[in-house]
């Protein structure tokens, strides 16, 4: 059973630097309106946006909201501080502008192709990864020799506590992955820059090396996609991910510090010593996948395999994550998760039976679904569709879009306008069910993928292959109490998680 005590943390907004479709009044409340088929005015289900904010700059300024406002939790409950690494909350954003990289020179605010770019590495990594576990022929796989998943660029920070004494780490944290890592001293090869000194495991009392003869080293192989190594018997791992970012280092042990009083001796980690790519000003990554060496599972004993989150909607606004089981929303529907497929237990398989644009229930066969499967992932921001699928939402919401001009792309988005010239615009409301019929409306800010007035897009995307996986992205997560029920097997949505 999971322990009452829940490990709540806030987060920030999944697409910080996203300039969306939204006008604030000023007291911060959304001005747009649900217009329903009885309502006269438009032909289906639709959003009216007002769109003058869109000429305003992205919200720069720190407003962080209640971390438990929109749920209650069990007294007895911690919490701790999570933010988007590129947010206004966030120390990294605003520190590591100013920080130089030895190797790469100063660090640089990203733009929305390279955003969307890095997005796009992250699912080809993805796609390759499940490709090599589903080949009954890995020699036969076109994949590099060493597979891993993509850090991408959508990514949250939470801070812990690692070592005896306790020092505080920031990581990014990400449902997609398994193992858990921060950059160690000596970094026999590199480190990149991170906001908090390097870990330095010597001056721990409780850091301990893991044996190459272990049995936890031999989980290493499914947590990271790569063959287990050894130096002078000590357990050595080595994952890779897309934009040539990965990490090598010793596998460990080590106590892991939560809260003051939520902590676990003897977790599982990597202590980095060959660390490159996009995790610049984070000390590592913290894995909530579905495997035996993530967070999730090492921490079952007390949590229950049990965890939720919800991300808010503008990067000012703040939402949440918790370990543990909470208090349950009124409005919580569950659909059980799809059966993963060999030894791919980090991802979190779903089943999406149909998908509704403006009260339009999209012809889409069973098949198309259920050849592709589909995951849902904290770490990718555009939700992608099987290219059957995406065709035909995308020509459902151009026809009922089709008063509004359409603009050039924006790297991966192909369905974009200029709405410069218009004061209100009406935006058609998109639903995706899962088995069991579990509706879950997408929020505005997961329809819509703003940059400014002139080109305002539809967040979605189309896979190359009908065999690519789809994947459920964070930007069409948001305001949604999104709930991991791993041990029970299911995945649960609320709306109106946050804001």
């Amino acid at each position: 059973m999971a322990s009452a005590s829940a490990v709540v943390v806030t987060l920030l907004c999944g697409c910080a630097f996203l300039l969306l479709l939204l006008c604030s009044s000023n007291n911060g409340s959304y001005a747009y309106a649900y217009i329903n088929n009885n309502g006269g005015q438009l032909p289906h289900d639709a959003l009216q946006v007002l769109t003058t904010s869109l000429l305003r700059g992205p919200p720069w300024h720190c407003s962080p909201s209640n971390p438990q406002a929109g749920n209650q939790y069990y007294e007895g409950s911690s919490t701790m501080k999570v933010v988007h690494r590129h947010g206004p909350c966030s120390k990294l954003s605003t520190t590591t502008q100013n920080m130089t990289d030895i190797h790469t020179g100063p660090t640089r605010r990203l733009t929305h192709q390279h955003i969307l770019s890095l997005d796009q590495s992250r699912v080809d990594s993805i796609q390759s990864r499940l490709r090599l576990h589903s080949n009954p022929n890995p020699d036969a796989a076109d994949l590099p020799a060493k597979s891993g998943l993509s850090i991408g660029s959508a990514n949250y920070i939470i801070t812990l506590g690692l070592g005896t004494p306790k020092r505080d780490l920031s990581l990014l944290f990400d449902t997609g992955t398994d193992l858990t890592w921060t950059q160690c001293k000596p970094c026999i090869k590199r480190c990149y820059v991170q906001k908090e000194p390097i870990f330095n495991p010597s001056l721990s009392k409780t850091y301990k090396n893991v044996s190459c003869s272990s049995p936890q080293c031999s989980q290493l192989t499914s947590a990271t996609g790569n063959s287990l190594d050894c130096s002078s018997a000590t357990c050595v791992y080595g994952i890779q991910y897309g934009g040539q970012s990965f990490s090598i280092g010793y596998f460990a042990e080590e106590t892991m510090s939560l809260t003051p009083t939520d902590v676990f001796p003897n977790f599982l980690f990597g202590c980095g010593q060959d660390n490159e790519g996009l995790f610049k000003g984070a000390a590592g990554l913290l894995g909530l996948g579905r495997g035996q060496l993530s967070l999730v599972s090492q921490t079952a004993s007390k949590y229950g395999k049990y965890f939720s989150y919800c991300l808010p909607s503008i990067s000012s606004s703040t939402g949440h994550l918790t370990l543990g089981k909470g208090s349950t929303p009124e409005n919580l529907e569950f659909t059980p998760f799809a059966t993963n497929p060999r030894e791919m237990d980090s991802f979190y398989f779903v089943d999406i039976i149909k998908i509704r644009v403006g009260g339009v229930t999209l012809s889409i066969s069973q098949t198309v679904f259920k050849s592709s499967r589909t995951i849902i992932d904290s770490g990718t921001i555009i939700t992608r569709l099987p290219p059957v699928a995406y065709t035909a939402l995308r020509a459902t919401f151009r026809k009922q879009m089709k008063k509004y001009p359409l603009t050039y792309r924006l790297s991966i988005l192909d369905t974009c306008y200029d709405l410069s010239g218009y004061t209100r615009v009406f935006i058609p409301r998109i639903s995706i069910f899962f088995r069991g019929d579990v509706e879950v409306a997408i929020d505005l800010s997961g329809i819509i993928y703003g940059v400014d007035a002139s080109q305002v897009c539809l967040a979605f995307a189309g896979n190359s292959d009908a065999s690519d996986v789809g994947i459920i992205g964070n930007a069409q997560q948001q305001t949604l109490e999104v709930v991991y029920d791993v041990a029970g097997g299911k995945l649960g949505f609320a709306m109106g998680g946050c804001s």
